[in-house]
């Protein structure tokens, strides 16, 4: 389950581009076996006055937190393709802004802390696991 938490000062995104920024998100996901429904995509705007960049006040910018769930990183050369395929998922929206500070981590969590409707999901890449993808829906295995 990737979980993207895309915290923002107000107006770095119209109610279209959340939209589009989500649905890419998801596609990407999508794309590498994830069922589509794993994925959520959360925008927080953030008023400038409450948002801080190395102490004084951010007119302009994004810090975004994604957690990883269902498929982790074996190496390090792993980890910096995700980063490289995370920026090329964010830069369309971002690289419009002037004077936009923005920033991104990715946390790992471990899969045995996690269900959906309360149920474990299935292994990743399992039978089970393509059928959730193909239902785009939880259902017993």
């Amino acid at each position: 389950m990737p979980l993207w938490i895309v915290q923002h000062t107000l107006g770095v995104f119209t109610d279209e581009r959340k939209h589009q920024l989500a649905a890419r998100i998801t596609d990407h996901y999508e794309e590498i076996g994830l069922p589509r429904f794993y994925v959520m995509t959360l925008f927080r705007e953030i008023r400038p006055e409450d948002f801080f960049v190395g102490g004084d006040p951010a007119s302009v910018a994004v810090r975004i937190v994604i957690d990883h769930i269902a498929r982790h990183h074996p190496d390090r050369d792993s980890r910096h393709r995700t980063a490289h395929w995370v920026k090329g998922i964010l830069q369309p929206d971002l690289e419009h802004v002037a004077g936009l500070h923005w920033e991104f981590h990715v946390d790992e969590t471990s899969e045995d802390l996690w269900m959906i409707n309360g149920l474990v999901p299935p292994p990743g890449g399992s039978e089970a696991e393509k059928l959730w993808a193909r239902n785009n829906a939880t259902s017993s295995y």
